[in-house]
């Protein structure tokens, strides 16, 4: 069993799609154990901030060989990093109401657009439904998950989200390759679809310092950790916000800056970077504190 899921690993790894392991048998990922907000710094990756399981996924062999050899461990494949967009076509829970499946829905969906649903690589899940695999556009937003947004029994998966992959189980039922091809383009009409709203017009913000030597020092520790995070690869946007926080957070600590001040330029960075709003916020909340911990003074 683990031979079968490490050659499966591999084989998804040579394609580009990025990995990492899942609980044997489930669909939650194995590493990390603790979520952000929880993080000690005791995992030796989490010493420079909380490092989850997307910034985890890789591509190398030899890193996954190491995994897969410990345990059987189930395999995800982190979207964003691996530029997909995971068509997510379920089925109803009780079958004999006569409800419409994922892949009727989509199907009217592509006929109301007058298109078709060309073959792709498709995945079959542990309780029948569907993932169509696809590229993720080349132009354009970054597309991130969706559920219900294109109809009931369709969700996707992208940039911070991830699939179990073929060759895995969840609860002894196994996820089979339907269709074993290179993954399409997305198709044009479903990426206006799934394409966020445009942000609003975004007020920056104007945190008061002095002008002092001091101030000096906070004003360039703002900025450069804002322009690390807004340049912050997909796939990288969350633990870099992270990491920003725990720095401001030290300087919060320290009393050199205000906390509420700190917090607005560093969600606003993050939501500048493609994070939702509700993620930017936990995330810096989760850094200002870790970074409270070990405060900062700067030299007046």
């Amino acid at each position: 069993m683990t031979h079968d899921l490490l050659t499966a690993a591999l084989g998804h790894a040579e394609r580009g799609w990025h990995v990492f392991p899942l609980r044997p048998d489930d669909k939650r990922p194995a590493f990390p154990d603790h979520p952000a907000d929880r993080c000690a710094g005791r995992d030796p990756r989490c010493r420079a901030g909380h490092v989850g399981w997307e910034a985890r996924a890789t591509t190398d062999p030899d890193r996954i060989r190491r995994a897969w050899t410990v345990r059987p461990y189930g395999i995800g494949i982190a979207c964003g990093p691996s530029r997909l967009v995971v068509v997510d076509l379920d089925t109803p829970k009780e079958p004999e109401t006569g409800g419409r499946d994922g892949v009727a829905v989509l199907a009217e969906l592509a006929d109301a657009h007058g298109a078709t649903i060309d073959p792709t690589y498709t995945v079959i899940t542990g309780r029948g439904g569907t993932h169509l695999y696809y590229q993720h556009p080349t132009t354009g937003p970054t597309l991130r998950n969706t559920a219900g947004t294109l109809g009931p029994m369709v969700d996707t998966r992208a940039a911070g989200g991830y699939v179990v992959a073929a060759g895995s189980t969840v609860a002894g039922r196994p996820y089979v390759v339907a269709l074993d091809c290179d993954p399409g383009p997305l198709p044009a009409w479903l990426a206006d679809l799934l394409a966020p709203a445009p942000l609003p017009p975004q007020r920056p913000v104007v945190v008061d310092l002095p002008t002092n030597r001091a101030g000096a020092y906070v004003r360039a520790a703002i900025g450069r950790e804002v322009d690390r995070v807004t340049s912050a690869a997909a796939g990288e946007r969350n633990r870099t916000l992270y990491v920003a926080a725990v720095a401001l957070g030290q300087l919060v600590a320290g009393g050199a800056l205000a906390e509420d001040d700190a917090q607005s330029v560093l969600e606003q960075a993050g939501v500048t970077a493609g994070l939702r709003t509700a993620e930017a916020y936990r995330t810096v909340r989760s850094g200002l504190t870790a970074g409270a911990r070990r405060p900062r003074a700067v030299a007046a």
